[in-house]
């Protein structure tokens, strides 16, 4: 299906239009053709469990490189899109449009496209890669195994079988609606803030508890339509940083992905340019390289007007207009001694995330420790099966995304594992590349794969493409979609060498043998 972006004029938006030329040029030379219609795969057949970014992303990868997939989605078409179908509609992206490029495809509109514009996306993709005769809605996983001959088997053979595996059920899951002491006190209207769309709230006050990306979620709705104050109920600290492309860039740029003894420089010229007057707000004791920031500018200007309120508090209690809250001063630790403060509202808005869905249908070797999730060959290949791969779904904490380039990357380092017995690692160098990203973080604040930058996850891919002379071939195949047919070519040639190191081509291709 083609794309319904419309250009602008280069005279009146000269900035959008070399964007949106950029866009179709990569779209042109990086997009694998879709198959025409009624085409039979012949290649490896991958089932994706969920339908989300991620799921819909990655099938139309394999699709476009010959790989027949099946989709499995728990809820029914109207989850397509994933933790997207379930934001309000004022939702929009908070970090630019180019670093939310989850298929070369994707052709946006501007920097910042709201939800109605990245579900539009992936449907547009979705269709595109003939994926609507893939996907089996309203079908849940609750288990995966093997069969004799190493493929993989969802919930029961009647699904069909398959030698590649990919779970994209992602972070985000239902809302996380807690209940609270006391919240029964009170008489106004209390939502998560997923539930908003369709509210009134002009003129109106809002008490949002909590002060994360779900506090940006209502914050903007509230700002949208019309809302008189708003108070922000935040337990801790948590960096902010501008909605700009520029800094983001710059801040996923560590290589490291922990806290260096240089970090106070970024630290110091947000607090300083950024921050400005409202510094008391930013973390003393937390560096920004230790927990996914909130990305909003917005919030700041807000905050000067006095149109929204920052308050650093514990909730006490709730009465019949409003919350208890002890308000806290800057460095007091949560249930620390503060002051007893009633704020009152007409509406409470549970900020408070989403329940992260569960991994518990994979086998239980993929969970033995020290190496279960996030500790897995390149934070998604459990350890013990090299023809799994977890795409966005162990992730705690970054300074990036999760839906960009790195989603093709992964699909297609998965598939080199498929179709090239000599590319695949053995579980000891799995494990020995864990060990050694533990080794190299040592010093971080965080566990070793518990917050990553944009630019360490491109590290580890290069370190896992170069490590294997037996993979440098696939290069421009696992970073950019390209060289289709010469690897196929050679992997034909090293027939014999994988013959003769006893390597079967048709069974057993989850059994991590390497060269």
């Amino acid at each position: 299906m083609p794309s319904e972006t419309k250009m602008e004029s280069p005279l009146f938006h000269p900035l959008v239009f070399i964007y949106q030329l950029m866009q179709w040029a990569i779209g042109l030379i990086m997009s694998p053709d879709p198959p025409p219609p009624g085409t039979q795969l012949s290649r490896p057949k991958i089932a994706i469990i969920g339908a989300g970014i991620t799921g819909v992303t990655s099938a139309a990868h394999c699709v476009g490189h010959g790989f027949d997939v099946v989709i499995f989605e728990a809820g029914d078409k109207k989850s397509l899109g994933g933790i997207w179908s379930k934001v309000n509609d004022t939702s929009s992206l908070q970090i630019h449009s180019l670093m939310y490029r989850f298929h070369p495809s994707v052709k946006w509109e501007g920097g910042y496209p709201d939800r109605q514009q990245i579900i539009s996306q992936v449907k547009q993709l979705w269709e595109r890669y003939g994926l609507d005769a893939r996907t089996r809605f309203n079908k849940k996983i609750d288990k995966v195994y093997q069969d004799e001959k190493g493929r993989w088997i969802l919930n029961d053979p009647s699904n069909g079988s398959f030698e590649g595996l990919i779970a994209a059920v992602g972070t985000c899951g239902d809302p996380k609606m807690p209940s609270m002491d006391g919240m029964d006190k009170y008489k106004g209207e209390v939502y998560h803030s997923s539930q908003l769309t369709g509210k009134d709230v002009r003129d109106k006050t809002m008490l949002v508890i909590g002060g994360g990306a779900s506090a940006v979620e209502a914050l903007e709705f509230a700002s949208a339509k019309g809302c008189k104050k708003t108070y922000i109920l935040s337990r801790s600290d948590k960096w902010i940083i501008p909605r700009n492309p520029i800094i983001n860039v710059l801040l996923s740029l560590n290589i490291w992905g922990q806290e260096t003894p240089l970090s106070w420089i970024p630290e110091g010229l947000l607090r300083k340019f950024f921050y400005r007057d409202l510094q008391d707000l930013a973390p003393r004791d937390k560096g920004i390289f230790t927990d996914t920031p909130m990305v909003n500018s917005d919030v700041m200007d807000k905050l000067r007007s006095g149109e929204v309120e920052w308050v650093r508090c514990d909730i006490e209690d709730f009465t019949d207009k409003g919350i208890v809250v002890n308000k806290r001063d800057k460095g007091v630790p949560p249930g620390g001694p503060g002051r007893s403060k009633v704020l009152e509202g007409d509406i409470v808005v549970m900020a408070t995330g989403y329940k992260r869905p569960s991994l518990d249908f994979l086998p239980n070797d993929c969970f033995d420790e020290p190496y279960g999730p996030p500790n897995w060959y390149l934070q998604t290949f459990p350890t013990s099966h090299p023809s799994v791969s977890a795409i966005n779904c162990t992730y705690l904490s970054a300074i990036g995304t999760v839906g960009n380039w790195h989603i093709g990357i992964y699909t297609r380092i998965l598939l080199m594992f498929l179709v090239d017995p000599l590319t695949r690692p053995r579980p000891f160098w799995m494990e020995r590349w864990i060990d050694m990203t533990k080794v190299l973080k040592a010093a971080a604040p965080t566990g070793a794969f518990d917050f990553f930058t944009y630019l360490e996850l491109i590290w580890w891919f290069t370190f896992c493409v170069a490590i294997n002379p037996l993979r440098w071939k696939w290069a421009f195949f696992v970073f950019f979609g390209l060289g289709y047919a010469l690897p196929k070519r050679i992997i034909e040639a090293e027939k014999p060498i994988r013959n003769g190191l006893g390597i079967n081509d048709e069974e057993g291709r989850d059994e991590g043998k390497s060269f």
